[in-house]
Formats: C-alpha cells, structure tokens, sequence
C-alpha cells in the first residue's frame, strides 16, 4: 500500500476520462462510488447513477477531448485514500468546446480481495475565478 499505487489509480482514471473511454472510466470507480458534481443538481448515489447520465451526456453530443491534472497531492488513511488536485478540461458539448478549470478530490478504497485501489467518491468543484492558472 503505498502513495505510488494510488497515484497510479488516480493517473489511470483521468487517462480514461481525457480519452473519452467510458468502459475503462467507469471501471475505476466502486458499485458503491458517490459523486458531487458542481454542474449537476444533486449527488449521486451510486456509479450506476453516474453512468446513466453520462449516458445521456453523450446521446446529447458530449465528449471529452482532453484532461490535464495538475497539482496532484495523495493523503493515506489506512485502507482509504484521498487524492485531490487541480483539472484543466476540454470538452464538446452540442458541437461547441468548452474548457474549464475545476478542483476535484477522488477518495479512493483498497480493495480486500486484490489489493487494487478503487475510487468511492468524487466531488468536483469550480475553481475560484480570481485563481491564476498554474
């Protein structure tokens, strides 16, 4: 268990969403996962959740073209995680690019039976405007 495993997670997460690769994104996260998105209404409670709207995200013309992590820090709690950093992202959305600067804390969970660490929650933030690029 160590800092560099969790990084690893975490690096392969954001190279899933940056290609836009539902399959390998959404394999990241527990059954169980949670997340708080600034752009949606209310939590979701579970990856399940998460999915069917990113789903409906893509029927409607969504698609990441590409996401940049910046300032990666990992804090290790026993058997938890909690790895959060600063995120430039492109996106298309209904044929128009739109690119952001968000903050996003992923807590990620050993897994008991391979050892593996998997996120369980996510919660994603604007950056504060006033915040020079990094």
């Amino acid at each position: 268990m160590s800092e560099q495993q969790v990084q690893e997670a975490a690096s392969k997460l954001v190279a899933a969403f940056a290609a836009n690769d539902t399959e390998a994104y959404f394999a990241a996260f527990s059954e169980d996962a949670s997340f708080v998105f600034h752009t949606c209404e209310q939590p979701l409670h579970t990856r399940a959740a998460y999915r069917e709207l990113w789903e409906g995200w893509q029927r409607d013309g969504f698609q990441v073209l590409a996401c940049q992590s910046l300032n990666p820090v990992v804090s290790l709690q026993g058997d938890v995680a909690i790895f959060y950093h600063d995120v430039a992202t492109r996106l298309r959305i209904q044929g128009e690019e739109i690119e952001s600067r968000e903050r996003e804390t992923i807590v990620f969970r050993r897994q008991q039976e391979s050892g593996h660490w998997l996120a369980c929650h996510e919660h994603l933030s604007a950056m504060p405007a006033h915040l020079p690029p990094t």
